[in-house]
């Protein structure tokens, strides 16, 4: 099998990402920098540290133990300077406090696999199996490969959950090892697009529909995000376009502030300070506006 590629997370008894009791592995790095992103640890595609400032009291350990010198205290409160900062990790090993970590792991496919097939028995029992989710795993095209044929190889339902946002030829190595797509559709105007998520989205589409011509085992993702993808222009241009292709089902997910917290580990700011989760009145709405258009919608998943 032989590939390597760098995790973030390996998340035990998920059931929001697929059928069943699932395991899903996140892989690190993205392309895209969506506003709301909750998972803000996976953007990067490198090893990322982070500091819990609830945690830090300020006692210096990681100051005096940094080989790089690249840690400093204001007001009272670790600063890393991220542009001498190494990744080294020692940081970690000194905080008295366990308020360090470093985002992203090394790991081979056959680690991986080895991890998720301790819940094997949770997959039968329940129709569940491993989900590939980042960040985006079609950036780790060869990781991807090898993890989805090892899932085959073990009778493992595999789902893999996507921006999109890669060549097509990554999507026609995976897609006759591929169980189910979780695929995000967000924005339809392409300078919006641009905008929120710092990429065009004329690649995401024509892969969606490349995609839906070779299978229809797709749920697509809608993030609602109040002020940015919920008017009704934005709803009505995603139904027409949905309207064109295979696919099975369409999860609302409502925004939420996850994303806020990990970004101040990070010490990056929020860009959606302000912004409140939608209604559930509103949800139900925009529900009911795709299932009126015949298609089978539900809110979260």
């Amino acid at each position: 099998m032989g590939a390597d590629g760098l995790i973030f997370n390996i998340q035990k008894f998920s059931v929001h990402d697929g059928p069943g009791i699932r395991t899903t592995v996140f892989f690190k790095g993205c392309p895209l920098k969506c506003w709301w992103c909750h998972n803000v640890e996976s953007q990067s595609f490198g090893k990322d540290p982070m500091l819990r400032h609830d945690l830090c009291t300020g006692c210096g350990a990681c100051v005096e133990n940094c080989p790089q010198w690249a840690i400093g205290l204001e007001g009272g409160k670790a600063v890393t300077d991220m542009q001498v900062c190494v990744r080294c990790g020692q940081c970690v090993v000194y905080c008295p406090q366990t308020g360090r970590s470093i985002c992203g792991k090394s790991m081979s496919a056959e680690e991986i696999l080895r991890e998720v097939a301790k819940d094997k028995v949770f997959y039968e029992q329940s129709g569940g199996g491993v989900t590939l989710s980042g960040g985006e795993p079609l950036a780790q095209i060869d990781l991807l490969v090898a993890l989805l044929q090892g899932c085959r190889e073990q009778g493992f339902h595999a789902t893999v959950d996507t921006s999109g946002y890669a060549p097509w030829d990554h999507f026609e190595r995976i897609v006759g090892l591929t169980d189910l797509f979780l695929y995000d559709v967000k924005l339809m105007d392409e300078q919006a697009h641009r905008r929120f998520t710092g990429v065009s989205n004329r690649l995401i589409l024509d892969n969606l529909r490349n995609l839906a011509a070779q299978t229809g085992e797709i749920l697509i993702r809608f993030p609602v995000i109040p002020g940015i993808n919920d008017d009704e222009a934005n709803l009505a241009a995603t139904r027409d376009f949905l309207e064109t292709i295979r696919f099975r089902t369409i999860h609302l997910l409502p925004y939420h502030g996850m994303g806020r917290g990990k970004a101040s580990q990070l010490g990056l700011a929020y860009r959606m300070e302000g912004t409140e989760a939608p209604s559930p009145e509103r949800m139900e709405q925009i529900r009911r506006f795709f299932e009126d258009a015949g298609m089978a919608a539900v809110i979260g998943g």
